[in-house]
């Protein structure tokens, strides 16, 4: 299952924070629309690299749909962010 939203923690020692939703299944609107020319550049990279196209195919896939449960933390100078996929 590919991720649905990721959640945007910042925080730092002067501000309280902000919390901030992103629908990550908002993205798919504008990806099927590219999706010809993203295929046909996964292609050519595929017959460049002489990889199989359905195999190239299969790792990007679950590469996308292994980002769920992610959680991704950056701390400098009193700043905290922290980006979790759901």
């Amino acid at each position: 299952m590919t991720p649905n939203f990721a959640v945007i923690h910042i925080h730092n020692a002067h501000w309280r924070g902000l919390n901030l939703w992103v629908p990550l299944f908002l993205l798919w609107i504008p990806l099927l629309l590219l999706s010809p020319l993203i295929l046909l550049v996964v292609l050519a990279g595929c017959i460049a690299g002489r990889l199989g196209f359905f195999h190239a195919v299969k790792v990007f896939w679950d590469i996308l749909c292994g980002l769920k449960g992610t959680d991704v933390r950056v701390t400098a100078d009193g700043n905290n962010i922290l980006v979790r996929i759901l």
